[in-house]
């Protein structure tokens, strides 16, 4: 936290928007991954409230099919900075018939997080649930505000959302509704990247170069696991790769790379012609998949 004070553009607009949501809100929440991107937000409300502790909990909706590695730098940085740490795990909803395992070739748990999460926000009454989503990455969340209100079912109306002009946001909510925010919604994959050199911000090691066993499928690199419906002729091989997006084990796709540092892999960045959510496999189950889950209160 040496350069506590050194900012840029992107940097400023995002602090803003934190204390702008501790502001305007009761009770929110930092929905927390362990990808690259929830950690940039965890460095950004660090330095929007230091040097106080950030004042609100993070909570992560884990499906039980997640990186271990995932998992690890989780704990491991919850740990290291004091921060409160809510765990709801999609297993209990399956287990109590709340929600319905997929079976099948492109079985995941991604969806079904949706009602775990939902029912989470009802269970600790969060109004404002704060999450890494980038305009560039999708175009569902391409349209999304920075202040994105949800209805009391948790559904987005993409066609009824509130204008944010001269970056004025309105957080004013009816009972039993809530708003996502998207504090570095502005931002580009590049740009995280570069924010996380600068910063010199740990990241999990699935992000950089690694030796994996994986299968092919449909054009994308699969990871071979437990977790991972794979018929008899998918064959595995071990193959250099590193994950550009982390999700579910079931639902992200790697790409072969040789990028085994920050500096490397934002050049590989700039060089590529596939976009980040490229590598999502659950994005490719139609052409408004995300848009699709987002209606229905996915994150």
């Amino acid at each position: 936290m040496s350069s506590i004070l050194n900012q840029n553009t992107l940097e400023s607009e995002a602090i803003y928007i934190f204390r702008e949501v501790v502001a305007q809100f009761e009770n929110p929440v930092l929905l927390f991954s362990g990808g690259k991107d929830s950690i940039t937000l965890v460095r950004l409300a660090q330095k929007a409230f230091y040097p106080a502790r950030i004042p609100f909990p993070l909570m992560h909706i884990d499906t039980g099919h997640n990186f271990p590695e995932t998992i690890e730098f989780r704990d491991k940085l919850v740990e290291e900075l004091g921060l409160q740490l809510i765990v709801r795990h999609v297993q209990d909803d399956i287990d109590n018939g709340k929600a319905v395992e997929e079976r099948g070739k492109y079985s995941s748990r991604n969806s079904l997080q949706t009602n775990t999460l939902l029912d989470a926000i009802d269970e600790y009454k969060f109004d404002a649930c704060i999450g890494g989503a980038r305009r560039d990455e999708e175009k569902a969340r391409a349209k999304e505000r920075i202040f994105s209100v949800r209805n009391d079912f948790g559904e987005w109306d993409e066609k009824n959302q509130r204008p944010e002009v001269f970056d004025m946001l309105n957080g004013r909510i009816d009972i039993g509704q809530n708003v996502r925010v998207f504090p570095i919604s502005n931002w580009t994959e590049l740009d995280v990247w570069s924010y996380i050199d600068s910063e010199e911000i740990e990241i999990p090691s699935i992000y950089f170069a690694h030796d994996r066993e994986i299968f092919e499928r449909d054009g994308l690199i699969w990871t071979a696991s437990e977790y991972v419906y794979k018929e008899d002729h998918e064959a595995t091989e071990n193959r250099r790769v590193r994950f550009r997006t982390v999700g579910d084990i079931t639902c992200t796709a790697a790409v072969e790379s040789e990028a085994d540092s920050v500096e490397k892999i934002i050049q590989e960045i700039r060089e590529s012609a596939i976009s980040e959510r490229g590598a999502r496999i659950d994005d490719k189950r139609s052409e408004a998949a995300m848009e699709t889950r987002k209606q229905q209160g996915y994150f």
